[in-house]
């Protein structure tokens, strides 16, 4: 069967917010919490936030896990994306550095922000009217 591009999207924002899911399971559930872990899933929820809107346009979302690039490419067809600056700024650093030993140091602050950031990026989809689940 086929994938319409709406199924597609659809699914990208169903990964996305799976994502979340993971990363908040994990901090409210684990000991010790997998800092490293929580805050890449919650870039993840965002890039594939932040691909999905680029595919409900028509626009094929490039090969990246920068954030910032991905927001600037959303910020040409909804100035509203602007707003979503300092959280990709902030998310786009775990998109790799956490995977690996000694890269980065991750505190349960980062990861509270990292947590509060994909909610902030959820939230602002649901101001934009767009469907999300």
């Amino acid at each position: 069967m086929v994938k319409t591009n709406d199924d597609l999207v659809k699914e990208w924002y169903r990964f996305a917010m799976r994502d979340f899911a993971v990363a908040k399971h994990l901090f409210d559930t684990m000991y010790p919490k997998p800092l490293e872990i929580i805050c890449y899933q919650c870039q993840q929820s965002a890039e594939k936030f932040l691909k999905g809107f680029l595919i409900s346009n028509e626009i094929e979302a490039p090969r990246t896990h920068d954030l910032i690039e991905l927001y600037r490419i959303c910020a040409k067809i909804n100035i509203n994306f602007e707003k979503l600056r300092d959280l990709c700024e902030k998310l786009t650093r775990y998109g790799s550095q956490p995977r690996y030993p000694e890269e980065i140091e991750v505190s349960e602050s980062d990861a509270e922000t990292a947590l509060q950031n994909a909610q902030e990026l959820i939230e602002f989809y649901k101001s934009q009217n767009i469907e999300i689940e």
